[in-house]
């Protein structure tokens, strides 16, 4: 006998509701300091950022480190110490520190915070690819520092590689601590490199693959980017992997929007995009994140604590770190 409308409206308020990871990506190593007043450089401000990031809603936090005097990337071990203490004191969100560092650094130096700190998370970039930050020289001016305007004009000419060997040492480096990884996939060829790994039973389900939109060198921002994504992931790796998008710059929120929408998860913050709406600078991630929560809670989904996230990522928990 077929449910009376009233009776599907009963079930369908009583159904479990999907809860949705807010991952946000404190400082990264994409912007550089004059862009923005409110880019976290030093280590406390990027602690204030991040904990106030937490506690608008952000379950994970991806985190970079950078050169308190000048704002330029850095995987300094003795900078990353400054901050993930006070962080993990002063909430329970899940800390990711990045392996890709910055373009410029060598493998062992994007390594380094990972290999000593053994977070829950790692972000592991799945191939090697262009990774053109020139563009931005069309839109900024005026730089503090001296490092600023060579950096972004350098990537010009620039690949910022991930060869299988690069993949393979950093997945044996973390292979005894428990970390597991975000696997950042800039295109479809990634996806299927992260197969291989896979298949090679060197990185382990659930994968928590971090698609990426946007970024010159990369896929776009097409709504049929975001789409030929998700069904590539779904034909690989089928109900084995947990999802989630970020959109570089003005695209952060539309491509959020999107995954959301289709079941995935959402990554935002200052390392992907500066703006809070049409010309207007974002004041902390916090702001980003206090945007894409409303958003989350409009369409009647529920916000993952740091311990859902745990649970759906399968993560070893944030007393089995090394901070």
């Amino acid at each position: 006998m077929n449910a009376t409308l009233e009776e599907k409206a009963t079930n369908a308020a009583g159904a479990k509701r999907r809860k949705v990871i807010i991952s946000c990506a404190i400082t990264g190593s994409i912007h550089t300091p004059s862009m923005s007043v409110h880019l976290p450089v030093t280590p406390d401000e990027i602690a204030d950022d991040a904990i106030k990031a937490a506690e608008a809603g952000a379950a994970i936090l991806h985190l970079h480190a950078r050169n308190p005097p000048d704002g330029r990337p850095t995987q300094d071990p003795e900078i990353y110490g400054q901050f993930l203490p006070r962080i993990k004191q002063a909430c329970n969100a899940v800390l990711n520190i990045t392996s890709g560092g910055a373009v410029t650094l060598t493998l062992d130096e994007r390594l380094q915070p990972v290999a000593q700190f053994a977070p829950e998370i790692a972000s592991l970039n799945m191939g090697s690819m262009n990774f053109g930050l020139y563009p931005m020289l069309d839109r900024f001016k005026d730089f503090k520092h001296d490092w600023e305007e060579s950096y972004l004009a350098n990537s010009r000419d620039v690949v910022f590689r991930n060869t299988f060997k690069d993949i393979e040492y950093i997945l044996g480096t973390c292979r005894n601590n428990g970390t597991r990884f975000e696997c950042e996939c800039y295109d479809i060829s990634h996806l299927y490199n992260l197969a291989h790994f896979l298949d090679r039973q060197l990185i382990e389900p659930p994968l928590f693959i971090q698609s990426v939109f946007g970024l010159l060198g990369g896929i776009g921002t097409h709504h049929e980017d975001i789409m030929h994504m998700k069904r590539t992931a779904d034909r690989l790796f089928g109900d084995n992997y947990i999802w989630s998008v970020l959109g570089a710059g003005k695209m952060q929120m539309h491509i959020a929007n999107q995954s959301l929408l289709m079941g995935g998860n959402v990554r935002v913050g200052l390392e992907d995009s500066l703006w809070a709406g049409k010309g207007k600078l974002a004041s902390s991630n916090a702001e980003q994140v206090s945007i894409i929560r409303r958003i989350i809670e409009d369409l009647g989904l529920d916000i993952a604590t740091p311990e859902d996230a745990r649970t759906m990522l399968d993560l070893k928990g944030g007393d089995r770190v090394n901070f």
